[in-house]
């Protein structure tokens, strides 16, 4: 059985006026994002792309002001949020094992780094598997 403490939060704290995310995980581990990378991070077919065509993200767009501003989050089912942004986009699904395998902290980043460099990839960048869980 796997271990689900490091995926599982125990607190989602969305402050809006700083601009931050912030997840308490049930191993102890503490995540914050700014809202402007947890926007980066958006899996959903519109950002990402689907059938193998880009999506808007990957087009590297200056994101605006309401394009970086969370207006709310609700949680999806026990498995992930969905950040409502101002500029009306709601549609990505943000799983928790996506929010903790690309938590920022320093700790995390220095893990990834060695896990590339153990698969032979040159550190910073990335495996046939997507960030998000999708296939290349």
């Amino acid at each position: 059985m796997q271990d689900d403490t490091r995926t599982r939060p125990l607190r989602i704290d969305a402050d809006r006026a700083a601009g931050t995310l912030r997840l308490d995980w049930a191993d102890g581990h503490q995540t914050t994002y700014d809202t402007v990378m947890l926007r980066w991070l958006c899996p959903c077919a519109y950002c990402r792309g689907e059938a193998g065509l880009p999506g808007w993200l990957d087009s590297n767009p200056t994101l605006t002001p309401d394009q970086t501003r969370l207006v709310g989050v609700a949680l999806v089912g026990n498995y992930a949020i969905q950040p409502v942004w101002g500029d009306g986009h709601d549609s990505g699904f943000h799983s928790f094992m996506l929010l903790r395998e690309q938590c920022p902290c320093e700790a995390c980043a220095a893990e990834r780094a060695r896990r590339q460099e153990d698969e032979g990839q040159p550190a910073g960048t990335t495996s046939e598997r997507h960030w998000h869980g999708g296939d290349r």
